[in-house]
């Protein structure tokens, strides 16, 4: 396993939570806005883990809901890095559904959030160092 990959693995991410009704819309189900909120929050924390240094989000990819998350139910938030660039990583998040009192436990939503590294002067600089 090289380098990049280890960075990879040890970056990681996992976040879990529950869906209580004050993060729920009308139809008593998970409101896109707060996924998405917590979504780039797992990313932003894998690619800081991966990098190291301050990143900022600078664009999502596509984003698909391929069904509603119920009040009641566990979210366990994935982020894992998918591409690097020079001065940017891509993370894909997934977000699994579980049932709080069975096993049941289902992939739901997977976005993408890409990352650039800035200095403290907020121009970007490589996403990790000794980068080839």
């Amino acid at each position: 396993m090289n380098a990049i990959e280890v960075l990879k693995n040890r970056s990681e991410t996992r976040l879990f939570k529950a869906v209580f009704p004050n993060t729920t819309n009308h139809y008593d189900t998970l409101f896109g806005g707060t996924a998405l909120k917590l979504m780039d929050e797992a990313s932003f924390i894998c690619a800081t883990r991966f990098s190291r240094k301050k990143v900022v989000t600078v664009s999502t990819d596509r984003i698909d809901f391929t069904k509603p998350i119920p009040q009641g139910t566990i979210i366990e938030l994935v982020a894992r890095v998918d591409k690097i660039g020079k001065t940017s990583c891509v993370v894909k998040v997934d977000v699994f559904m579980e049932d709080m009192y069975s096993y049941k436990r289902e992939k739901v939503v997977t976005g993408y959030f890409t990352f650039v590294a800035i200095g403290d002067d907020k121009k970007t600089i490589p996403i990790i160092d000794n980068y080839s």
